[in-house]
């Protein structure tokens, strides 16, 4: 006779940061402390590692991705590991590359060659295509790099580029193409 399998169970965690009446929880404020001193035991032993010519500057240290206390994001704000990327280090002054910026910049792109023909229509299997859809996420993405200029990594902005660029050139090809075709069709309707 096989084993009986011991009861598995499982617990609720309410991870909500605030109250019913709208104010934050305890918990919430008991993390954030043990965040903020973490984050100052992490800062005191980057100074002590860093050379005594170099003194640290005041806005890497401004620019931690621990949020105030009170304007802690609903969504949990980002994580320790995910903290680390968003940080600028304080010696060299340039920043690692972020999997989230990454991947937002994926979302956009795909979005938009979705809507330069590169996903068929499931209903019909034609390409679909919406030029003026396209030229608006291109125009994010475009005011993503403008408004994020000399805060990318290089890895992130090498890859914001490329992804412009190639939007662009596609935007351009297709808007063409589609142009040549509206001509041609109202050529033939004469």
């Amino acid at each position: 006779m096989a084993d009986p399998k011991p009861e598995e169970t499982f617990k609720v965690i309410d991870r909500r940061h605030f109250t019913e009446q709208g104010d934050l929880r305890q918990e919430v404020v008991e993390q954030e402390k043990r965040e903020e001193e973490a984050a100052a035991k992490k800062a005191a032993t980057t100074q002590a590692k860093t050379p005594a010519k170099t003194p640290p500057s005041p806005p890497a240290a401004a620019k931690t991705a621990t949020p105030a206390p009170g304007s802690q994001i609903i969504g949990g704000g980002p994580a320790p590991a995910d903290a680390a990327e968003e940080t600028t280090e304080a010696a060299g002054g340039t920043q690692e590359s972020s999997h989230s910026f990454q991947m937002l910049i994926d979302f956009l792109t795909r979005n938009a060659a979705a809507m330069l023909g590169g996903m068929a229509d499931p209903r019909t299997g034609q390409a679909f295509v919406d030029l003026e859809g396209a030229r608006e996420v291109i125009d994010m993405l475009d005011a993503l790099r403008e408004k994020t200029r000399g805060n990318l990594s290089k890895a992130d902005d090498d890859l914001l580029i490329e992804v412009l660029g190639s939007l662009k050139l596609t935007f351009m090809e297709i808007s063409k193409a589609a142009t040549e075709a509206m001509a041609k069709k109202a050529g033939q309707k004469k």
